[in-house]
């Protein structure tokens, strides 16, 4: 079976990669780092201007209604510029569950804002009670039409830009999927940071009070909102890594054909022809098992294994093209002047958030058991 891209899939790849690539370069990046910052705005707004927040978007809200596969072409490229912008926690983390689950009122209150670049959301998946994100340890219990929920969430992204955290609670008769406001009475947001040096936050409810609009489905229907949350979160994922992990090769084969030694390119060292070439096959696999995911859950077929295979490849496969490139790179890989240590850092937290390889391929081996 050949697998291509269509004529307007790859335009909006290559439209993507253009637009990035002049935008967020090595020297806007280190002026964010001197400023403390950690948001792109400037792309995140050309993205904008450009329609492609909206991309996955349905039409009748602002968007051009294509799917997980276009997001995943905007997100290699996010991955490529190791872009610091809402991207896998706006578009796909939590954009999708309400166009999917929300109500008429919920999908005009949300997405027209969120195509245009004026409103941004985030997911808080990783709840501190528990290590399955599908099972919440968080609580809520009913408050007259609306919910108040406790518990504490780790590693939220963009809660200072975001108006609404996608979170989950076990009620006494299912799951609640809610969009809790961050500034809300009863939220506690503790500092953090992330394995690439990202400002995350600890979220902390005590007693939180939702109102009715603020959920999404319901009580019955709501494991069936977080899981398909979780399913595209795992496949931005891997399609951020991929991207991540291809620039990163990219960046070490130019290094090892222009740094020599004894006289010739290190490239041409068959110990570096060899780790080179491990490095493609995985990022090769990296590339296919993640848009087949992304294919089936667009085609609404069961994508459940094909989504832990993708997240394995992106953590195990990413880590070890990673490391090559640090290798290959010796001390300039570690050079703060030089910009592969962002990809390295970037990959170390896409590898773990969510589960790392062993516990993704114990998630699989479990999945593949039951069925």
């Amino acid at each position: 079976m050949k697998f291509q891209l269509s004529e307007d899939q790859q335009g909006i790849a290559d439209g993507l990669k253009q637009m990035l690539k002049g935008l967020v370069t090595d020297e806007s990046l280190k002026a964010l780092a001197k400023e403390g910052a950690w948001f792109h705005e400037r792309a995140w707004q050309t993205l904008a201007e450009a329609e492609m927040l909206g991309l996955a978007i349905p039409e009748a809200h602002g968007g051009a209604g294509f799917g997980m596969l276009e997001l995943c072409l905007l997100l290699e490229q996010v991955g490529r510029t190791v872009a610091p912008i809402p991207a896998l926690e706006t578009l796909v983390s939590t954009a999708l569950p309400i166009a999917q689950f929300g109500t008429d009122a919920q999908r005009a209150r949300f997405l027209p804002g969120i195509a245009k670049g004026e409103l941004m959301l985030t997911a808080a998946l990783v709840d501190g009670g528990t290590r399955d994100p599908r099972s919440p340890a968080a609580t809520a219990v009913r408050d007259g039409a609306g919910f108040k929920v406790t518990g504490t969430f780790t590693n939220v992204a963009y809660v200072a830009q975001a108006a609404r955290v996608l979170l989950a609670a076990k009620t006494d008769v299912g799951v609640l999927v809610c969009l809790v406001d961050p500034k809300a009475a009863g939220v506690a947001v503790d500092t953090q940071r992330g394995t690439n040096t990202q400002p995350l936050s600890r979220l902390t409810l005590e007693g939180v009070s939702v109102a009715a609009d603020d959920v999404l489905g319901t009580e019955q229907t709501g494991a069936s909102v977080l899981d398909f949350a979780i399913q595209r979160t795992l496949v931005g994922m891997a399609a951020l890594q991929y991207g991540v992990a291809r620039e990163a090769l990219i960046m070490t084969a130019r290094y090892a054909s222009e740094r020599k030694q004894f006289g010739m390119p290190i490239g041409m060292f068959q110990a570096v022809k060899q780790r080179l070439a491990d490095a493609y096959i995985d990022v090769g696999c990296m590339e296919v098992t993640m848009l087949q995911a992304a294919f089936k859950l667009d085609a609404e077929r069961d994508a459940a294994a094909d989504i832990l295979t993708a997240k394995f490849w992106a953590a195990e496969g990413g880590q070890r093209v990673l490391f090559a490139a640090q290798h290959v790179h010796g001390g300039m890989g570690f050079d703060r002047d030089y910009p592969l240590f962002r990809y390295f850092l970037t990959g170390k937290h896409l590898e773990f958030t969510l589960g790392g390889a062993n516990e993704t391929v114990e998630r699989l081996g479990a999945l593949l058991a039951a069925s």
